[in-house]
């Protein structure tokens, strides 16, 4: 054996302390590499500021009891709140004038009752139910679970409950039902001095539409117009007012003392409100007196109404300029028409001639007409020069006014200083051969409620007056069915029973066509050529759904739908 250098001895110590601290690199590396996720995982403790239990490090450093204590999310919510049900029709009421059906405990009546709640927009509502109480005790209780953050990154949910009082009351339906027809403050009599009643049909379609007539208490024919009825002087203004945004109406009001208490100071009046309609309608030929003509920049003094809302439309038959009239200064210089749509004459265009002026939608054109009556027995015409060069061509029909045949007021004429030369012809607008349009008819209108006036009852109109009547009604679903304009103001119904009916029959048609082809005949070439006659139809778009006529009031349920030209309905007044 042999000693060990002092060198050798040093060298071999080297070696033994290099691989002691390769171990104790390896063991720290490992370590460095385990305490990070240590780390991130474990989440500090902290006591407490109150109650000093030990909780998880938060920014409040509360715990969740001590938290809840401190702060109330509920805050502004109300806990108590009273909905109204009518008892009657089993509605609930949810402002400012709608009812609703919802039964107990149901989703619908839930959505209600929390939307009533202010303040739930400043929370999150998590969860939403009800507690069970008994259905006589006119005690809603609804369970409400709500989100908040109340510090930052601290988020606190909270239950609570929200007792909602029944309580009973009159929705405006059975008010109506209930009541009654003398229990009226205020009257509307609406009324226009004409010989047909078009603009009545018209303005019940605009009130339907609009549903203006949801305050009345009820609704009355009179022979020269109607009454609307209702409980407070504000609602029958308000109906004014609408009827005024629709046509030129001008009204008077009359008091009537009911009662007087001398030792409250109280007094009850009944107040009449008499609207007078303008007797200016659409189609109208009107001789313009000298002051409203150099008003309207000298138009006239012939010119036709094409139009009648707030202000009254007029076209001048010789250079085709149109003006409009307000409503305030007609009323100041009120006057009539010189000839009525009844008067209103049947043409047919011989020849076409465009001048090549267009002066707006309008197309000038020369016109060669000739009474459709007179066809076959004289060779009388008319040259005419019209702004319906748009729509008529040779061999169309038209309407218009044969003043060199008609007996009028002298006087509207003889106020001008000069002497009119009035035209033999005034061409107002394009028509269709007659036949029965209803047979293809496939949309229906609704109807106003009107009770008949005790005056009216058990007498008998004369046949002529109810023909004019028919073919007034028959005119004005025509004019729905031609005119988009006029169209856009109401609401049409799908008629399901004559969509099946129209549809059966072309399909019968189509069957018997074919079959006549396979066999060499043409017996109906006729038919066809009545069908292609380029009438306007409404498109189906048009139509909406859901008009069941026995659910309107005043019509018994199970009611079908008649024909509206086999009968006049009972709603439109005769004027």
């Amino acid at each position: 054996m042999q000693p060990i250098m002092p060198n050798q001895a040093s060298q071999a110590g080297y070696f033994q302390q290099a691989v002691m601290d390769m171990d104790q690199q390896r063991i720290m590396e490992a370590y460095h590499e385990q305490v990070p996720a240590m780390v991130t995982n474990s989440v500090a403790k902290v006591l407490c500021c109150l109650c000093g239990i030990l909780i998880d490090s938060n920014p409040s450093n509360m715990c969740a009891n001590c938290l809840r204590s401190q702060v109330d999310i509920t805050e502004g919510i109300p806990k108590q709140c009273v909905v109204y049900f009518c008892k009657f029709c089993d509605r609930y009421h949810v402002p400012p004038k709608a009812w609703v059906h919802a039964e107990l405990e149901s989703k619908e009546l839930l959505s209600l009752l929390v939307k009533r709640l202010r303040g739930l927009n400043k929370v999150k509502l998590v969860d939403a139910g009800f507690k069970w109480t008994e259905p006589h005790s006119r005690r809603i209780i609804v369970r409400l679970a709500i989100q908040k953050e109340v510090f930052a990154n601290t988020v606190l949910q909270q239950e609570f409950l929200v007792e909602y009082l029944v309580e009973m009351l009159q929705c405006d339906g059975c008010k109506r039902e209930a009541a009654n027809m003398d229990a009226w403050q205020a009257v509307v009599q609406l009324r226009q001095k004409i010989d047909h009643k078009r603009t009545f049909m018209y303005l019940e379609q605009v009130i339907l539409k609009h549903n203006a007539h949801e305050d009345a208490l009820g609704m009355k024919e009179m022979p020269d117009g109607l009454d609307f009825y209702f409980l407070t002087k504000s609602n029958a203004l308000k109906f004014i007012s609408f009827v005024n945004s629709i046509v030129p109406l001008r009204h008077k009001l009359s008091e009537h003392l009911m009662s007087q208490d001398y030792n409250n100071n109280t007094v009850r009046y009944k107040y009449s409100f008499m609207a007078e309609i303008s007797p200016l309608c659409r189609d109208d030929l009107v001789v313009l007196p000298p002051k409203v003509s150099g008003h309207l920049g000298g138009i006239g003094p012939l010119v036709l109404v094409t139009k009648v809302s707030q202000s009254v439309t007029f076209l001048d038959i010789k250079n085709f300029r149109s003006a409009d009239l307000v409503s305030s200064y007609y009323w100041k210089n009120e006057f009539g028409a010189l000839l009525g749509s009844r008067r209103l004459t049947e043409f047919t265009v011989l020849d076409s001639e465009p001048t090549g002026e267009r002066i707006g939608k309008h197309v000038i054109t020369d016109l060669t007409v000739c009474r459709s009556s007179d066809l076959g027995n004289n060779d009388k015409v008319f040259y005419v020069r019209s702004h319906l060069g748009h729509m008529l061509h040779s061999g169309d029909l038209c309407l218009g006014y044969d003043i060199s045949s008609q007996n009028f007021n002298e006087a509207d004429v003889d106020r001008h200083k000069k002497k009119l030369d009035l035209p033999d012809v005034v061409l107002v607008r394009k028509t269709y051969p007659k036949r029965n349009r209803s047979r293809g008819r496939t949309w229906k209108l609704k109807s106003l409620a009107v009770e008949q006036d005790e005056s009216m009852m058990g007498v008998s109109k004369p046949k002529a007056s109810s023909g004019h009547e028919l073919d007034e009604r028959e005119q004005f679903y025509q004019e729905l069915e031609q005119d988009p304009e006029l169209r856009a103001a109401v609401n049409l119904y799908k008629d399901e029973k004559a969509i099946e009916n129209v549809t059966r029959n072309k399909e019968i048609k189509n069957t018997m066509r074919d079959e006549g082809e396979d066999e060499g005949t043409h017996g109906d070439e006729d038919d066809d050529e009545a069908e292609n006659d380029e009438y306007p139809e409404i498109p189906i778009t048009e139509l909406l759904d859901g008009l069941h006529l026995g659910d309107q009031p005043g019509e018994p349920e199970g009611t079908e739908a008649e024909p509206p030209q086999e009968e006049l309905p009972p709603t439109l007044p005769t004027v």
